[in-house]
């Protein structure tokens, strides 16, 4: 049953491109050691817990440092528990993720706040682009992100991008980057996820020659790299916790100490960071510092998964088809509406990816049925000259050659596993991870993958 403000949102308030109804609410503890206490949101989000950083804090020796987040969204309230050791109760349920009415009671611990909607509504403004910077789309979800963006990038602020894996994080920071008054200044990307770990603090802070083995002579870490610019950390939430600690302590003192120096080094950078995981477990878990989650977080912007939008999904398609084939190039309509009917697991980087593997495998023309859309047919068999992409650049060629072997290969593994996802992963020799991570990148669903190759034989 949907909230009672949803009701009236549809039929008391015209719609409007510009701005959007928002509720005013308050969450006011009713119960445990803090009753009294009230926190209001107009728009965004606060966490819940005993750790004094958050927003409003539970003093309940039963309640997780961050035990859960409630984020006002237009229309809507959700809640999401944030890996809490003893859970967060909506009428007697367990939740881990669920849309509040107003009124409803949420209990922590030996807690409990009621949820209260304002009679008043505020109102969000939105931007009116439907595009901003790198990132293409109209949809209200994405208007919202320009809004916040226009307004933050000129600032110095640190900001968090959260999102699902394949929303355009890097593409946001990136946007950011390019709406700032560093603009000029360079633009430093570090995936944290892809640096061993017992080099994180060089790559970080860089390090002076004879530091450790092998360090011939003087380096820069991407503190000093970005230095009149930008530092994309992306992955935060791999950053070794040992290391963790001296982060904090660059970011807020504005200088770095290269690994064997013995002098700091002031920087000026502007830090955005990015993760797909929910760093609020992560500081339940105890491998996130708290106080370094909140210094990140000065700016939380949640970019939505394509699901959320999917009237972008067109604009979209036609953005990744012209960076392919250049010019004014259109998407036929058949193919658009096939596209338009997926899910889209893997996001935004999903779509990208089967525009890339369409055109490469010459899936894109006038009389493309929307079925193509779906799974693309196996590569045509015969000579490398028939099925390479022979006229376009080596690296662009090696590229969709690529994209198109491991869709092909991809969907016949499933079809003799039958769509078993774990047998598929033992025949190719690979973990059951990696292959689903795969799946997920080329935009496959196991269903499509099975119904489209061999009849999941195993010859």
């Amino acid at each position: 049953m949907p909230p009672e403000f949803l009701e009236d949102a549809t039929t008391r308030v015209p719609a409007d491109r510009h701005r959007v109804r928002v509720p005013k609410v308050t969450l006011a503890v009713v119960e445990g050691p803090s009753r009294g206490k009230r926190l209001e949101i107009v728009s965004g989000a606060a966490t819940i817990g005993s750790g004094a950083e958050n927003p409003l804090v539970i003093d309940d020796k039963a309640v997780s440092r961050m035990h859960c987040e409630v984020r006002v969204r237009p229309f809507a309230i959700s809640l999401r528990d944030s890996g809490s050791t003893n859970g967060t109760f909506v009428e007697g349920v367990r939740v881990r993720d669920v849309d509040l009415p107003a009124g409803a009671i949420v209990r922590l611990g030996g807690s409990a706040f009621r949820v209260e909607v304002g009679d008043e509504p505020a109102f969000l403004t939105l931007s009116d682009r439907s595009e901003l910077g790198l990132l293409v789309g109209g949809s209200m979800e994405m208007r919202r992100v320009y809004s916040l963006l226009e307004r933050v990038s000129p600032t110095d602020s640190t900001v968090l991008l959260q999102g699902e894996t394949g929303t355009g994080k890097d593409v946001a920071a990136q946007t950011i980057h390019m709406l700032s008054r560093r603009s000029a200044g360079p633009f430093v990307p570090l995936d944290c996820g892809a640096v061993p770990a017992n080099l994180f603090e060089s790559e970080l802070f860089g390090h002076v020659r004879g530091a450790f083995s092998g360090a011939t002579a003087d380096r820069q870490g991407v503190f000093e790299e970005a230095h009149g610019g930008t530092l994309f950390l992306d992955e935060v939430g791999e950053i070794p916790i040992e290391l963790q600690p001296k982060l904090l302590r660059a970011l807020e003192t504005k200088t770095v100490r290269p690994v064997g120096g013995n002098r700091a080094k002031p920087v000026d950078i502007r830090v955005v960071a990015a993760t797909n995981r929910p760093l609020a477990q992560a500081v339940n878990d105890g491998t996130f510092r708290e106080d370094l989650y909140y210094r990140l977080a000065v700016v939380d912007v949640m970019l939505p998964p394509l699901r959320a939008r999917p009237e972008d999904i067109p604009a979209l398609a036609m953005h990744f088809y012209r960076q392919v084939k250049g010019g004014e190039a259109v998407l036929p309509e058949s193919f658009v509406r096939g596209l338009s009917g997926r899910e889209w697991p893997g996001n935004v980087r999903a779509l990208r990816n089967f525009i890339e593997r369409s055109v490469a495998l010459g899936l894109v023309h006038p009389d493309a049925a929307a079925a193509s859309a779906s799974v693309p047919p196996p590569a045509p068999a015969g000579p490398p000259e028939t099925t390479i992409p022979l006229d376009r650049p080596l690296k662009d060629a090696r590229q969709a050659w690529i994209l198109g072997f491991e869709s092909v290969y991809v969907r016949h593994v499933l079809s003799r596993a039958k769509g078993n996802v774990t047998h598929a992963a033992e025949l190719a020799g690979v973990s059951r991870r990696f292959l689903q991570r795969l799946i997920a990148r080329l935009g496959l669903r196991v269903n499509d993958a099975t119904d489209a190759t061999d009849g999941g034989t195993d010859g």
